[in-house]
């Protein structure tokens, strides 16, 4: 008998061992079958249509849903992703929501679709302001590279204008993706953005200003300045600069979007506020944001 009690333990020990190098849940049911094709057999294809079946059951829809959207990015399969996930996303849960946005960001950059992922930013960024981000909590549990760590509301605001201006970026729209930069860089600064505000600058012919800001990266005085990938993309910005480029003819197409604008600066200067309400601290003292940032 003790035996066989030995045995059960180590057949456990090793289903345990299992799943945690493949990082496949336990059962047996069909999302369980379908991360076993993603992670095991690496048979994205057959991940797919097990996934589909999933939602199509009932079974853990928020996760599949958004699992197969990956493995559909995976295969260049984004546009049937975006449509899957704007078709099925009404089955999920209200907290899975904000995890399905992001998912959609990165699908919306991968297939140039600007104007949607613009969009989709500003009402991240309303849902800030109205205290519904991260269910309503100050901070939460984010994941890269399969470590955990924390994440902030300004952080997350930050990061938000951030990939906000560079969309507009490829949209050409240099005015408004400067605004949009210096406002996240007020935020949370870091090299990367620094970077981004210093193209916007050079596209306008402000030349001054971009060696100005440039010098705080080539200087190591922003964070990450001091990573090799944010002194190379300094040092090529600085031999740009030096070269003098001529400035572009779109430039006169351009144009700001002043209620946006300044629907950020009430933010930043409810941040900076010490009065009290209900709401999130960080939200205080902002009435007119919602209109202002209406699209």
């Amino acid at each position: 008998m003790e035996g066989s009690g030995c045995k059960k333990s180590s057949k456990g020990k090793k289903d345990d061992l299992y799943h945690v190098i493949h990082k496949v849940p336990y059962g047996d049911t069909l999302y369980v079958k379908a991360k076993h094709a993603q992670l095991v057999d690496k048979d994205p294809e057959a991940a797919i249509v097990l996934f589909w079946k999933a939602i199509n059951a009932g079974d853990k829809v928020d996760s599949a849903l958004k699992d197969m959207a990956v493995v559909m990015k995976q295969l260049d399969r984004s546009e049937e992703a975006i449509e899957a996930i704007k078709s099925f996303r009404s089955l999920c849960s209200k907290h899975s929501q904000e995890s399905l946005d992001n998912v959609l960001l990165d699908l919306y950059k991968k297939c140039g679709r600007i104007d949607e992922q613009i969009e989709l930013l500003k009402r991240k960024l309303r849902l800030i302001y109205q205290g519904e981000a991260f269910n309503g909590r100050t901070t939460r549990t984010a994941r890269s590279h399969g470590k955990k760590f924390q994440v902030s509301i300004k952080q997350e605001t930050a990061r938000l204008l951030g990939n906000l201006g560079w969309a507009y970026m490829q949209k050409e729209n240099y005015m408004m993706a400067e605004v949009v930069f210096k406002k996240a860089q007020m935020i949370d600064a870091d090299a990367n953005k620094a970077c981004n505000l210093v193209v916007c600058l050079m596209r306008q012919s402000r030349y001054e200003e971009a060696y100005y800001i440039l010098e705080h990266v080539l200087h190591e005085k922003l964070p990450g300045s001091d990573e090799t990938k944010s002194k190379k993309r300094a040092e090529e910005l600085l031999l740009e600069l030096n070269s003098n480029i001529p400035q572009s003819q779109y430039l006169d197409n351009l144009g700001l979007d002043d209620d946006f604008v300044k629907g950020i600066d009430e933010l930043l200067t409810a941040w900076g506020s010490n009065n009290r309400s209900r709401r999130l601290p960080i939200f205080e003292e902002i009435s007119s944001f919602r209109d202002q940032l209406a699209c």
